[in-house]
């Protein structure tokens, strides 16, 4: 009696279930944060070479101001409506006096007259904030 040796090979198969659970939960925890990332109004910012802001610092303040000169503020109740300079000026001394250390930033648009983000600039002074950053988007040094 002659007793063939069969060898039993080794299946290598990937379970991929696991794997398609995950990046579908990746998927969707993408999905309701993407929207969550806008800030404020849509503005084309100028380019500068500029140092971002320290990432442990509170959520800052920011005041877009569009081309077309209407201010929007991204703490207020409605931040995708324009608001007039008085209540602007009235909202971010009431978001300052929850947390006085936030930073206080302004949003340009490049492509707007810089009167806009001046008379901005000086609604912040008259309300006397000490302290008021612009934004840019990262540009090439030189």
């Amino acid at each position: 009696m002659s007793r063939t040796n069969h060898k039993r090979r080794a299946k290598a198969e990937i379970n991929v279930v696991p794997y398609i659970d995950v990046m579908l939960v990746l998927l969707i925890i993408f999905m309701v944060t993407a929207p969550l990332l806008k800030q404020g109004v849509e503005v084309d910012l100028p380019q500068a070479p500029a140092n971002p802001l320290d990432v442990n610092s509170p959520e800052p303040v920011v005041i877009s101001v569009d081309k077309n000169g209407l201010f929007f503020l991204n703490t207020s109740a409605t931040p995708d409506s324009a608001l007039d300079g008085t209540t602007l000026v009235l909202e971010v001394k009431q978001a300052l006096k929850k947390q006085k250390n936030r930073p206080v930033m302004v949003r340009g648009d490049k492509n707007g007259v810089y009167q806009n983000v001046v008379s901005v600039l000086v609604l912040l002074q008259k309300a006397d904030i000490k302290s008021v950053g612009l934004v840019t988007e990262p540009g090439e040094e030189g």
